[in-house]
């Protein structure tokens, strides 16, 4: 991992994805970039300076913003990292994932207000979009307090589709963190199936990585696959739940159009997501 992009606008769950970002950027000797924009009035960059006291808030936002990635960059610089700070006026999703394109991130890790009310904004562009159109492999950092490096990754598929790309990032994280996959395979109320014939996708799957020892296989009969996750926590503690979106589509159609976004929206912990 190279670079690693933090969209943030400085909220507590923001706060939460920079330090996850700083400790993973310093475990990968990884450079790290903070991206910040601030909606304006007007076009503030061909603003004349002296015209910026016509608009007193937007002149404060500006400079408190200003403050708040000079003191990340500076805990960058105590880390001994690359670090790099942006601010941009009137962005919009396109810009995050333009800027993320331009410099080839490695991962994305932002935060999201999900279980207090729906994915929030993040000055103007959609935490969603972002997951749904970036490229590269997305965390969003949740309610509850991150947990890093991670020890306990669940991966959740039905495994009908091929995802073994996608898989490769998860295993490549989990063997960084030494961590422990949990493949978690739901049977919703159109499929439900006994345990032992829905457990040879998954041992089918894992054929393409017989390198792979530590992980546990699982199967649930829920009604939906939020709820066989959901079952599965009360069972075992994980600090990262990882699944996998269509970013054309929308979120993986193995499950319904907005499994993945439900899951994002609602879990307390932290979610990543791999675009197929």
């Amino acid at each position: 991992m190279n670079n690693i992009l933090v969209p943030t606008n400085f909220s507590e769950n923001c706060q939460k994805a920079e330090e996850l970002g700083l400790k993973m950027a310093k475990f990968y000797n990884s450079e790290i970039h903070f991206f910040h924009y601030v909606k304006t009035p007007v076009d503030w960059v061909r603003l004349d300076k002296q015209k910026e006291d016509l608009y007193p808030e937007t002149k404060l936002k500006i400079g408190s913003a200003k403050a708040d990635l000079r003191e990340l960059e500076k805990k960058a610089e105590g880390l001994g990292l690359k670090c790099r700070t942006f601010l941009e006026y009137n962005g919009e999703i396109s810009n995050i994932l333009s800027h993320c394109g331009h410099f080839e991130h490695d991962f994305i890790v932002t935060g999201s207000s999900g279980t207090k009310g729906g994915i929030r904004e993040l000055r103007g562009s959609n935490v969603e979009e972002i997951v749904r159109k970036a490229e590269v492999p997305v965390i969003v950092v949740k309610d509850k307090d991150v947990s890093f490096p991670f020890k306990d990754i669940l991966f959740v598929s039905d495994f009908k589709e091929d995802v073994t790309e996608e898989f490769q990032h998860v295993k490549s994280l989990a063997e960084k963190c030494d961590a422990r996959i949990h493949l978690l395979k739901v049977n919703t109320t159109t499929d439900y199936n006994s345990i032992e014939k829905s457990l040879q996708p998954i041992k089918d799957f894992l054929e393409n990585f017989p390198g792979l020892t530590t992980y546990s296989m699982n199967v649930y009969n829920e009604s939906g696959v939020e709820e066989g996750i959901n079952d599965f926590l009360i069972y075992k503690n994980v600090d990262l739940i990882a699944m996998c979106t269509h970013g054309r589509t929308g979120f993986l159609s193995l499950f319904s159009s907005s499994t993945v976004e439900k899951v994002t929206n609602h879990s307390e912990l932290p979610v990543m997501t791999i675009k197929m």
